[in-house]
């Protein structure tokens, strides 16, 4: 059920954004969203992952451990419908130097924006991960 990322301003302009692109579209739009693949997350996210966000004056960490947990929580409850966790996932930039990488995402549920997502990635010995996560949340 892999779903291509839709059409989006971003140009693929080497091998390392091809491949960039594609740990995100196949880790991070179908593993966590659309397919709900979490064998998919596990290969494309670094164990050491997490989601950061603001707290009252700390940082918070989701870490991909609980994420993943999550995912199989909610698919695993009665009446679960896939079409629920549907998300449209554009790429509107992807900037690599060496082995460092960053994307920035749109994700948007029936047609409305509800993230902008900032994904940073690294190269490993075994191909590029995705590190770390912040967002903006419009919902």
């Amino acid at each position: 059920m892999n779903q291509a990322l839709p059409a989006s301003p971003t140009t693929i302009r080497s091998s390392d954004d091809a491949a960039v692109h594609a740990v995100v579209q196949l880790a991070y739009c179908n593993g966590a969203y659309n397919a709900l693949d979490t064998v998919a997350m596990a290969r494309g996210f670094h164990p050491e992952f997490a989601i950061i966000s603001a707290g009252e004056d700390a940082l918070e960490r989701y870490t991909i451990a609980e994420w993943i947990a999550a995912i199989e929580k909610r698919k695993a409850a009665p009446g679960f419908d896939i079409a629920s966790a549907k998300r449209q996932c554009y790429l509107t930039s992807v900037d690599v130097t060496g082995d460092v990488a960053n994307v920035k995402m749109e994700v948007r549920k029936d047609g409305t924006r509800i993230y902008t997502d900032y994904l940073f990635l690294l190269r490993f010995a075994d191909g590029w991960k995705i590190v770390s996560k912040i967002y903006q949340d419009h919902q």
